[in-house]
Parts: structure tokens; C-alpha cells; sequence
């Protein structure tokens, strides 16, 4: 139960830092941060297919599969943005 609690607390403050960090962003600078965020998050998929892959219990299964998942939205959303942003610098 202590490990759950301190791995909860890992997981609450890495969101809230991560929030804080995203939002203050300037807008001119998002395109070239996406590239990085993708490659984190290409990263984070690797993580989430090892820890889906262990079985270790039904939670971390659960929450491999949910972090593949959203991590995998991530990295589509980032390219389907970055290809927008370039093509509206493409001639016509």
C-alpha cells in the first residue's frame, strides 16, 4: 500500500508540473516543442508497452493499455498539427 501511495503521489505531481509547464507556453513556440513532445511521447509508448507487458496485475495491465493509448493520441494529434503549421507555410 506505501509503494501505491508514493507512485499516486509521483503520478499527481508529474501531471500538475507537466500542466504548469504546458500552459505557459508561448503560442510561437509551440510548433518546434511539439516535435519534442512527440518524441517523449514516443518514449512514454515504450514505457506503456512494458509496463502493459508484465502482467504483473490487472491495475498496471489497465494502466499500460490506457497510457499506449493516450500517449499514441499524443503522438498522432502532434503530427496532424505540425503538418498543418508547415502546410500553411508551403507556397500555393
Amino acid at each position: 500500500m506505501e509503494s501505491f501511495v508514493f507512485t499516486l503521489t509521483i503520478f499527481v505531481l508529474a501531471v500538475f508540473l507537466g500542466f504548469e509547464v504546458i500552459t505557459k507556453v508561448p503560442p510561437t513556440l509551440h510548433t518546434p516543442l511539439m516535435s519534442g513532445s512527440n518524441a517523449i511521447s514516443g518514449i512514454t509508448i515504450i514505457g506503456a508497452i512494458l509496463s502493459a507487458g508484465t502482467k504483473l496485475t490487472i491495475l498496471t495491465t489497465t494502466l499500460g493499455f490506457l497510457a499506449v493509448v493516450f500517449a499514441t493520441i499524443n503522438v498522432v494529434g502532434g503530427f496532424m498539427v505540425t503538418h498543418r503549421m508547415l502546410d500553411m507555410f508551403r507556397r500555393k
